[in-house]
């Protein structure tokens, strides 16, 4: 039996086995809820992290474990999980993780020491970067061809959607406490009742399931080592891509909003949840335009066109001291860098092997993520190595992240070019 190689960067075959399109609605509504929900838990830990310390009477350098352990725990969850929906099919995979994060969250909303809600974040990693490869593979194989783009867009747009979500739900924190929001975010299980009712198993793994059975595949009959190896450049490939796709977006929105904004450049809080709020929706707006484009000129193209146009937004992002230029400038880069980003679930499913469709765009994304998890603390060296405050280090960083991004799709573009 002779191994297929897929060694170079180049678009596997995702044929076009569609659901229906009433139905294809469901699943990329499912999809879209699960990301978005699956998010709005993550952005809950970040904006009660001190209320969280005077509960357990702790420092806050202490509960900021609780995000980090969760971020190393991603790309696990995403091998997992990925592996599991390979072999046993997307639809029960996406429900078990949806209802294992949602119990983590319930059950963080009651943990009695900070050891025990340490432990349980380090679990919610798992289940966090296992549900975006699971969703983008079910979704990817179950739209028609010509939804694809689009179909991205929505299904990135859920993770600022959570984020403006997550902004909404603190707003009752006066009334529910810390503890309460949890037990509200672990509502999330409801959205798996609804893919249990409403949405079917991806037709192509179900057709890849049925050809194996009948008739044998040598893909399928390899190892995750043999794959990897046979896809070695791809491989790094998409590692390289994504942590440079990270530093863009953790660039631009991890010490942008409580740093910079209020400690440089003094700007009242209730200016910069509004700063928050439009940019969030612009990064909305801009995955859907550029998933939406994708269809139309490429998914590379869409990808080389939105980072290009973050480059000479820089300045206008961080130079100003005008909060009208400021969130001008906030609006218009995460418009560029979602838009990006909005092509990732397309673009990743496309370039993967059909075998490990589940496993490789999670396993990428979330490896990439681990590698810009330095993101913040690299900003600040470079901030205080400098001597000139925060802004050429943010536009260091997300400029660099953008040439990357920029310089390696088009270079694939080159080599490979994609027919949609």
């Amino acid at each position: 039996m002779t191994e297929p190689s897929f060694s170079s960067v180049t678009p596997s075959t995702l044929p076009d086995q569609s659901v229906d399109k009433a139905t294809a609605r469901h699943v990329v509504l499912a999809s879209f809820l699960a990301w978005m929900l699956d998010a709005c838990d993550f952005f809950i830990v970040l904006f009660t992290l001190d209320d969280v310390a005077r509960s357990f009477n702790v420092s806050l350098q202490s509960v900021l474990l609780a995000p980090t352990l969760t971020l190393m725990t991603r790309p696990l969850g995403a091998f997992l999980c990925g592996r599991a929906a390979d072999k046993y099919g997307r639809k029960p995979v996406l429900i078990l993780t949806i209802i294992i994060y949602s119990l983590i969250e319930l059950a963080s909303a009651f943990a009695p020491t900070l050891v025990i809600f340490l432990a349980l974040r380090t679990l919610f990693g798992i289940a966090l970067g296992g549900e975006w490869g699971v969703g983008t593979s079910l979704i990817m194989e179950s739209v028609p061809k010509s939804w694809r783009g689009t179909a991205s867009g929505i299904l990135q747009a859920g993770y600022p959607a959570g984020y403006l979500l997550a902004s909404l739900v603190f707003l009752l924190l006066p009334v529910l406490g810390w503890r309460g929001l949890f037990v509200l975010g672990s509502g999330a299980i409801f959205s798996a009742l609804y893919i249990w009712l409403r949405v079917p198993e991806s037709p192509d793994w179900l057709a890849r399931q049925k050809a194996d059975t009948q008739h044998g595949s040598a893909e399928e009959h390899l190892g995750l080592l043999a794959i990897i190896k046979g896809n070695a450049a791809l491989c790094v490939f998409a590692v390289v891509l994504m942590a440079a796709f990270n530093f863009m977006s953790h660039g631009s929105q991890d010490l942008y909003p409580k740093v910079f904004l209020a400690l440089e450049r003094h700007v009242p809080p209730t200016s910069i949840t509004t700063v928050v709020v439009l940019y969030n929706l612009a990064a909305i707006a801009g995955g859907l335009f550029f998933g939406f484009l994708s269809q139309k000129i490429g998914r590379q193209y869409a990808i080389i066109l939105a980072a290009a146009l973050t480059l000479p937004l820089l300045p206008l992002w961080t130079l100003p001291h005008s909060l009208l230029w400021l969130g001008l400038g906030a609006v218009c880069i995460q418009f560029c860098i979602q838009g990006a980003w909005g092509v990732v679930p397309a673009y990743l499913s496309e370039l993967s092997p059909p075998s490990v469709r589940a496993t490789f765009p999670g396993l990428a994304y979330q490896c990439g993520n681990l590698i810009a998890a330095s993101n913040a603390l690299l900003q600040t060296w470079f901030a205080t190595q400098l001597g000139m405050g925060l802004a050429p280090a943010l536009m260091l960083a997300v400029g660099g992240g953008a040439v990357v991004v920029l310089v390696l799709t088009l270079l694939n573009a080159r080599l490979y070019p994609q027919r949609i």
